[in-house]
């Protein structure tokens, strides 16, 4: 009689489809035939795992196991659990988690040649330059196609040749058991091509080092610790391989008046303690012309007042962020005698008393 397909990969019914593909590679790893060579009983396992897997990965078959058991997949017109006659079969089934698991079969390096590596800039900018953009001409070291063998690496009335070893497909394979095992050709080094005559100017590899200049768009609303991606700008892939990128990471200034929180800016305004009590219209900076804001009487230390859309251009967007006025109460550590007199009538009338007073309960 058959084996429950849950029993047999040692999961619930409600495995969700990450679980049970980690059940199945545990058990296909345990079984592998390559780790149990002339041992039936393990093939055997390896296989009840992948038929197992089979039904359970897939939507339809499980839900039709799910309520009609073996019979209901075995049913199933040309889609049921037909079983796996050899582990080549599962191989050719489930090469990609084979592939993941021991490098076999579950996507090859591609060959021929191969792209360049990628680049970093690491670019200041002021405050103003990172809120309302800018354009940068930067100058970076990097690798271009030598112009002498235009980038073939070969010499002059030379050209590369097809390798011999891997007849041009940059990988060689090798037979074990089961297996056929792919790996990076010893001889071309993946690329496909040997040169036997190489270019004097580059020691063939088709490269030389250049010094390029790059323009650079910075888009208004860049913040501190992004980055700019400028695609073909890298290094050159040896042999004509294609560009890599060039990444630029900004590095923004901290601002003299605003604190910056994204496409927000928080200004601090100090208020004298009378104008905190009356209120008073009070001018404040922006990033453009300066704005009027009233301050009603009887603001507390530390009352915030928003004004919209008066932050930072969001990056690649037309809205933008407010600007959050914080308010400080700045009480003055020194009075003259005609103030301190004047203070004195008002806590009178106020009914504040000047004399020795008790927080205390």
């Amino acid at each position: 009689m058959a084996r429950d397909f849950y029993e047999i990969l040692g999961v619930s019914k409600d495995v969700d489809d990450r679980a049970l593909k980690k059940a199945y590679r545990t058990l296909a790893m345990k079984y592998h035939p390559d780790r149990n060579p002339d041992d039936p009983e393990a093939e055997e396992k390896f296989k009840e795992a992948a038929e197992a897997y089979e039904v359970l990965s897939d939507k339809e078959k499980r839900n039709v196991y799910d309520r009609y058991g073996h019979d209901g997949v075995n049913n199933m017109g040309g889609g049921g659990a037909g079983g796996f006659h050899s582990a080549e079969d599962v191989f050719s089934q489930f090469g990609d988690i084979f592939g993941d698991l021991f490098g076999f079969g579950g996507g090859r390096r591609r060959s021929g040649p191969q792209p360049g590596a990628d680049l970093r800039y690491d670019m200041n900018l002021t405050f103003d330059e990172a809120v309302f953009g800018t354009t940068k001409t930067i100058e970076i070291p990097r690798h271009s196609p030598c112009q002498t063998c235009e980038g073939s690496g070969a010499a002059e009335g030379s050209k590369p040749v097809t390798c011999g070893t891997c007849r041009g497909r940059g990988q060689v394979q090798h037979a074990q058991g089961f297996f056929t095992m792919s790996s990076t050709c010893p001889h071309c080094k993946g690329q496909g091509k040997t040169i036997s005559d190489p270019c004097k100017d580059c020691s063939g590899s088709g490269l030389t080092k250049e010094m390029r200049e790059v323009e650079v768009t910075i888009p208004a609303g860049v913040d501190d610790g992004m980055r700019l991606r400028l695609r073909d700008e890298g290094e050159a892939g040896p042999q004509g391989g294609p560009r890599g990128d060039l990444y630029v990471f900004i590095h923004a200034k901290e601002s003299e008046i605003f604190q910056r929180d994204g496409a927000d800016i928080h200004f601090v305004a100090k208020l004298n303690y009378v104008h905190a009590v009356l209120g008073i219209k009070l001018m404040v900076p922006t990033l453009g012309e300066p704005t009027e804001v009233k301050v009603p009487a009887g603001t507390q230390h530390g009352d915030r007042k928003t004004v919209r859309n008066e932050g930072i251009q969001r990056v690649n967007r037309k809205d933008r962020g407010d600007l959050v006025i914080h308010f400080v109460i700045d009480v003055p550590k020194k009075m003259g005698r005609k103030e301190k007199k004047a203070l004195e009538k008002y806590a009178e009338a106020s009914g504040i008393s000047l004399k020795k007073i008790s927080l205390v309960d």
